[in-house]
């Protein structure tokens, strides 16, 4: 689609099309309106490259003042629509100032781009980026034409990735000691832990384990947190005996999970957590959160 700015119909089209679109794998991306589309996806340090085509309408002429290509990493955040902050912005000069009468064709090419940050669609901000074609006229107004792209970034396994041991508590009713056996995660891992009871002395009705996913948008007073609930997975229920022990066997995969994101360019952060929720008979409920880190573990084909 092309988008114009001013009163006049565009008298050209416009397209974008990457060198190694054929053999590039291609991905989801959830657009404004809600439509999902198939766009390319690359990772940071990758060169970017391909060709852009303008086309004239047939019997007219485009008058221009330059055609230029630009690559941009922005940020929305959902209560300022429309405004976007470039943390990636590079730029190509296509052609000089004249007159385009026949389809015309234009190599581009960004060389080893860094694009620290990974696409993100959430519930107040999202993080993209754009190929953004811009014909520049003077009074009939500029042209301008977007293509998507999606950036994954891969992590090693973590070197050191310490087990969680945290204790409940209510003094004299209730102790249990629960762990987990890592506290960093892939998205396609499995969390594996144990919870013992060691002290019961309220009727636990039934006991879940919650993962939730925290974002977090603005600074200061400005700051908004939305918390989502993407997986309850019960544990038990009928109540436990002193001593008794409980495994936990969580597979990660069939969730929508992201890596986590922490303070991207000062805007947003996306923590995930591990809920403890226990139930007593009168309906009463405790809680214990525990923070844990994802990241996205390279895929071996």
């Amino acid at each position: 689609m092309n988008y114009l700015i001013g009163a006049f119909k565009p008298s050209c089209h416009i397209s974008i099309t990457f060198t190694d679109a054929k053999n590039r794998k291609q991905v989801q991306l959830k657009k404004e309106n809600g439509q999902t589309v198939m766009v390319p996806l690359f990772q940071s340090q990758e060169n970017i490259a391909g060709k852009i085509s303008i086309d004239p309408i047939q019997g007219k002429k485009v008058e221009h003042n330059g055609v230029k290509v630009e690559l941009l990493g922005q940020i929305e955040m959902y209560f300022d629509r429309g405004n976007f902050y470039d943390f990636t912005s590079l730029v190509r000069e296509l052609d000089v100032p004249g007159e385009i009468y026949e389809r015309k064709t234009y190599p581009f090419e960004f060389s080893t781009v860094e694009m620290p940050y990974e696409t993100y669609n959430g519930v107040n901000v999202r993080l993209r980026y754009v190929l953004k074609v811009t014909i520049s006229r003077g009074y009939a107004g500029s042209i301008v034409e977007y293509q998507d792209f999606v950036v994954r970034n891969y992590s090693p396994p973590p070197s050191i990735n310490n087990s969680i041991k945290m204790e409940v508590g209510i003094e004299d009713c209730l102790h249990i000691e629960f762990e987990y056996n890592k506290s960093k995660y892939h998205l396609k891992d499995v969390i594996i832990g144990k919870i013992y009871f060691l002290l019961v002395r309220i009727k636990i009705k039934n006991m879940d384990l919650e993962i939730r996913r925290r974002e977090s948008t603005g600074s200061g007073a400005n700051t908004h947190v939305e918390t989502e609930t993407l997986a309850k997975f019960e544990l038990m229920d009928g109540a436990p005996v002193r001593g008794e022990s409980i495994p936990i066997r969580l597979f990660l995969s069939p969730y929508e999970l992201t890596p986590t994101h922490r303070n991207i360019n000062n805007k947003f952060s996306v923590k995930y957590y591990l809920n403890l929720v226990l139930v007593d008979e009168e309906d009463r409920r405790y809680f214990k959160q525990q923070e844990i880190t994802i990241y996205r573990l390279q895929e071996t084909s």
